[in-house]
């Protein structure tokens, strides 16, 4: 899943810390924020909660955020970020890019398996903040296509349409994510990359 990893605009909107304590704060308030969005929704989740998770004072959470929809857009793309921060070094780190394709499917199902909370914040984005819900798959895309296009001029993968395969992967990857990272943890990661791999190489087209 590549993409750029630069601070989206939601997040370069919070108000931006500017001491190690500021940091720590922030981060404190948006992994509370997972926590309470990713176990009430949007609609039931508060910011005294939010605030109560982080183990802050309600003026601290108003210090980096006007509202509860600032923090959840805010949300919505550092989660973005985080998996990106994930499978991208592993990607990268691969010898060609089918093996990254292997290789970052297993870490992202790795990371949907630590960070549950994903799919419902994501889900609920495209009703709460659609402009967020769309920049985060299309920011992606970009990157993916962008990414096996590079991939073509080294030889590693075939002539064809990166946009449309962008979008193809991406969509396995978010379903496989769903299906083997949220609903059922119990098979080894690696035995889903490696099912999901040999698609991608091979198709579906019977072999002589």
């Amino acid at each position: 899943m590549t993409a750029t990893t630069q601070p989206s605009e939601a997040l370069a909107k919070a108000k931006t810390p500017r001491t190690e304590r500021g940091r720590k704060t922030l981060r404190l308030i948006l992994d509370a924020a997972a926590e309470e969005f990713g176990a009430r929704g949007y609609h039931e989740g508060s910011i005294a909660r939010i605030a109560q998770r982080a183990g802050v004072a309600i003026g601290s959470f108003y210090t980096y955020f006007d509202s509860k929809e600032a923090v959840f857009r805010a949300l919505v793309a550092d989660m973005s970020r985080q998996v990106q921060d994930h499978v991208v070094p592993v990607m990268l780190a691969a010898p060609d890019r089918l093996a990254a394709e292997r290789v970052g499917l297993a870490a992202f199902l790795d990371f949907v398996r630590n960070h549950k909370s994903l799919y419902r914040i994501i889900d609920e984005s495209a009703f709460v903040a659609e402009d967020a819900y769309r920049r985060h798959y299309v920011e992606v895309a970009e990157g993916y296509a962008r990414s096996l296009e590079q991939a073509f001029g080294r030889g590693e993968v075939s002539d064809g349409d990166w946009q449309v395969r962008a979008w193809a992967i991406m969509g396995m990857n978010v379903f496989l994510g769903l299906k083997f990272g949220v609903w059922d943890d119990s098979r080894p990661v690696d035995e889903i990359a490696a099912a999901a791999h040999a698609l991608i190489t091979n198709g579906l087209a019977p072999r002589a």
